[in-house]
């Protein structure tokens, strides 16, 4: 009877995932293809019918009705929780060592700095981080070594190793501490992004100075 029972439940949950999965690609192919893909990712919400609401406020999937909305909004909260689990993970009590603020508070933003001590210092933006890379004397700490420098990318919150990245200044966008260097994975979509919102500049890791970080404060 036990035995039974496992196997009816087992075979529910294996055609639950399937359904799921099913839902997960039809939601993924409206969202491509109906969908602006360009003004979605900047959305503000909380829940899923804030997503939805919006969506069809704005007009953002062409005339779709309610069932394949549905499954653009799932599909999109999906990937939500799916980047939300890949971004850096910052303690709760964590402090930015330039501005003082507690970092976790902007996972978006969260860039990280690891020490050949095996210390890790956690900031609100790559800005931040710049500034102690330049200069952690400035900031109360002695000179060390890094292991490893990463930054979020702008449109996924995946970690990237700072070093390899693509930044755009100058934009219509602003981070907890204003002006910033905004961190994407690739060139093409720091391109994107420059074009969509008024950037001016894309450089890379190396060629970011002292002086260009400072003068993002004015």
């Amino acid at each position: 009877m036990f035995t039974k029972l496992l196997l009816t439940l087992t075979l529910l949950a294996t055609f639950l995932s399937a359904t799921t999965q099913q839902q997960l690609k039809k939601g993924k192919k409206i969202y491509q293809i109906m969908c602006d893909q360009k003004a979605i990712p900047e959305i503000l919400y909380d829940t899923e019918e804030e997503l939805l609401y919006q969506i069809k406020a704005k007009k953002y999937c062409n005339h779709l009705n309610e069932k394949k909305l549905h499954l653009v909004t799932h599909y999109l909260i999906h990937q939500h929780k799916l980047q939300k689990s890949q971004k850096i993970n910052v303690p709760t009590d964590a402090k930015c060592p330039v501005c003082g603020m507690f970092t976790a508070k902007y996972p978006k933003w969260a860039s990280s700095l690891k020490t050949d001590t095996g210390k890790v210092y956690y900031f609100d933006g790559v800005k931040d981080l710049m500034k102690y890379y330049f200069d952690p004397k400035r900031f109360h700490h002695k000179k060390e070594g890094y292991q490893e420098i990463l930054v979020s990318d702008y449109y996924t919150f995946k970690p990237i190793i700072a070093q390899k990245a693509w930044y755009v200044i100058g934009s219509n966008i602003y981070g907890p501490m204003g002006n910033e260097l905004i961190p994407f994975e690739t060139q093409a979509d720091a391109k994107a992004f420059l074009n969509d919102h008024s950037g001016k500049k894309i450089i890379s890791f190396d060629k970011i100075t002292e002086s260009l970080v400072y003068s993002l404060d004015h």
